[in-house]
Formats: structure tokens, sequence, C-alpha cells
């Protein structure tokens, strides 16, 4: 019993990093690779740089994808793609009253 009350401290605190710390990171990890994989032709995107475009083309062999962008095409990483950013560029906007 001894033994089980000097663990016990240790056993909470890593609960509780688990909780807070470790699960919702690998929630929004899992989030950001469905995210990635569900792009598309035509998305409009922005990425984690700030710049703004469209998918114009997915390579799934080495996952890129080619973003038409005002100064011409350029091909980024899938993972260079802003989750939050783009999702609120195409929300949808509220009707003004």
């Amino acid at each position: 019993m001894d033994q089980l009350n000097t663990f016990l401290p240790f056993i909470a605190m890593f609960a509780v990093v688990y909780f807070f710390m470790i699960a919702p990171q690998m929630k929004r990890a899992k989030q950001e690779k469905k995210f990635a994989a569900e792009l598309k032709k035509g998305d409009r995107i922005i990425t984690k740089s700030g710049m703004h475009g469209k998918v114009m083309d997915l390579n799934d062999k080495d996952n890129s994808c080619v973003i038409e962008t005002m100064a011409g095409k350029i091909k980024f990483d899938r993972s260079a793609i802003s989750m939050e950013m783009s999702k609120k560029l195409n929300a949808p906007v509220p009707a003004k009253k």
C-alpha cells in the first residue's frame, strides 16, 4: 500500500499530461491528415506561409500538389497547406441584415 501511495502522484501527473497535451495533439494531427487527403482540384487554399491559391493538380506519389497563384503555378507539399485558414477562406459568408 505504501508503494502505491508513492507512485500515485506520478500516475496522476502522467494522466493529466496525456489528457491535456498528448491526446489533443494526436487528434489535431489526425484531422490535418484527413484534411490533406480530402483536398481536390479547384479547392481554394492558404499555405502556412500565407500564400493564397487554388489547387490545380494533386500527386499521390510524393504527396504534393500544384497551386495556381496570381504569380503562376507552384508545387507544394500537402503538409504546407494550413487547415484552419483554408477552412476560414471557404466558410460561407453570413448574410447581412
